[in-house]
């Protein structure tokens, strides 16, 4: 099974995805990774969706990636009495923590980290910014605001801090626990919600004991500020633009979005641009021209995935949606300024052998013309370095670990054939080029360049370059 882009999508499911068929058409439209979100469902409903994830897997005999998204932090108004009250601007708005119901006037909000980290002058967003408060006084128990934007407010609507770092881990103990049982069904990735600062990812870490990769989600404008230090704790990042795009003015979010997929091409470690993409086909069955440019943008900048939300959780037009994404991908791949504007991203090879290696390959297999690159990884890491150099034919990453075909479904441009372990330098040259050629990247007469590392097994051990020739 074979895709015909390099750039992945990644789907969400949900209620309008929850059956087995639906999985399978998600698949079958062009889903490469397979994300659950935890801040809805059961235990039991998540562990079902896992399994009909492996069974379309199995029929396919073709990896597939599962994203565990953790609910994370999410700071909430209390109750209002009678579910809403209306805020006039320029009213006296109080927040506190009493837990009594709200109204026009005081609403709780049951975080006390959140009076600790508030200072005058704050500003504090309600309901996705919809309403606007500005701190004028703040206590340990309370803060008196001004509304600057008012509107109608209901119950348990988010609230986001702008520029606060906050007292307060990104793992609650809901995460803990869902954490830990999505690590019993073999989750292949760990997003970590609301992350602020390195230690965050840190902690997440030492619990996940490396039976997952973690994917930092950039929601917080403080995760920007320290974004090298947690690159460098993840093995992935994610641009949520839906809160980011909260805490921040709109017009700072596209210049982020590039800065982030540059430093994570730079780093040689996947990146995902994801909310909102193609929001109208939540209820239409096609996205309006500026979704179609957005996906566009993402795709031109060399984005590893591309990411559907409620577009298939929750909407009209799930399979449409990825197939709608898919073909938006596959047409930007096929611009000949594509080629020109990846290509135009130098980015120096590390000091490394396996680094000096993978640049190599991409710039002889273009020069021989070669079919295909063809690398073997007992961890990934090989691929992914090939990945970052963004090659112009395709990539095939051969591992006798499954695990790692799976973590590998959202690098770029990376297929993943999971076939046994080689011995020896012939039997390397074989099965890459029998593997090839069964995928259908390559024919009879053709070349392949093949990377891989000796002793093979070795993780990270990337260390010949070869050219191969299929003979008949």
């Amino acid at each position: 099974m074979r895709r015909h882009r390099r750039t992945k999508i990644v789907t969400t499911l949900g209620p309008a995805s929850a059956t087995p068929e639906a999985v399978r058409d998600l698949f079958e439209a062009g889903a490469d990774v397979f994300r659950l979100n935890f801040s809805h469902g059961t235990h039991r409903g998540h562990a079902e969706r896992v399994r009909w994830i492996r069974e379309v897997e199995r029929a396919a005999d073709h990896p597939i990636g599962i994203l565990m998204d953790l609910q994370g932090p999410k700071l909430r108004l209390g109750a209002i009495a009678g579910g809403e009250a209306m805020l006039e601007a320029g009213a006296v708005f109080r927040l506190d923590l009493s837990p009594e119901p709200g109204d026009s006037v005081r609403a709780p909000l049951p975080h006390p980290e959140v009076f600790e980290a508030i200072e005058v002058g704050a500003e504090l967003l309600i309901d996705d910014g919809r309403i606007r408060l500005a701190v004028r006084e703040c206590a340990a128990d309370h803060a008196v605001t001004e509304v600057l934007f008012g509107g109608r407010l209901s119950d348990h609507k988010g609230v986001n801090i702008p520029h606060a770092v906050l007292p307060i881990s990104a793992l609650t103990d809901k995460d803990r626990r869902d954490l830990e049982f999505a690590l019993t069904l073999g989750i292949d990735w760990i997003g970590l919600s609301f992350v602020q600062r390195p230690d965050d990812v840190a902690a997440a870490r030492r619990i996940i004991g490396g039976k997952a990769a973690v994917m930092a989600k950039l929601e917080k404008p403080a995760a920007i500020e320290c974004l090298d230090e947690i690159l460098a704790m993840s093995d992935g990042v994610m641009v949520a633009r839906g809160d980011l795009g909260v805490e921040l003015p709109p017009e700072d979010v596209p210049s982020i979005q590039k800065q982030v997929v540059r430093r994570c091409r730079e780093a040689g470690k996947p990146v995902v641009v994801a909310t909102q993409m193609l929001e109208s086909m939540i209820a239409a069955p096609a996205p309006t021209r500026a979704e179609a440019s957005d996906v566009a943008t993402a795709v031109y900048d060399g984005a590893d995935a591309v990411m559907l939300s409620a577009e298939t959780a929750t909407g009209a037009y799930p399979r449409e949606a990825v197939s709608m994404m898919s073909r938006i991908v596959a047409r930007v791949e096929r611009d000949e300024t594509y080629r020109a504007i990846v290509d135009a991203v130098h980015l120096a090879p590390e000091r490394t052998a396996s680094d000096a290696i993978s640049a190599a390959a991409a710039r002889v297999a273009e020069t021989v013309r070669a079919a295909a690159i063809v690398t073997f990884t007992t961890s990934g890491s090989t691929a992914l370095r090939a990945a970052r150099e963004r090659p112009a034919v395709p990539l095939v990453a051969l591992t006798a670990l499954r695990a790692t075909a799976r973590y590998l479904s959202v690098a770029w441009g990376v297929h993943c054939i999971v076939s046994p372990d080689v011995g020896g330098f012939a039997e390397m040259v074989e099965i890459a080029c029998e593997r090839s050629v069964e995928a259908g990247f390559a024919e009879t007469g053709q070349r392949l360049v093949i990377t891989a590392g000796v002793p093979f097994g070795t993780p990270g051990a990337t260390n010949i370059l070869h050219i191969a020739w299929i003979a008949r």
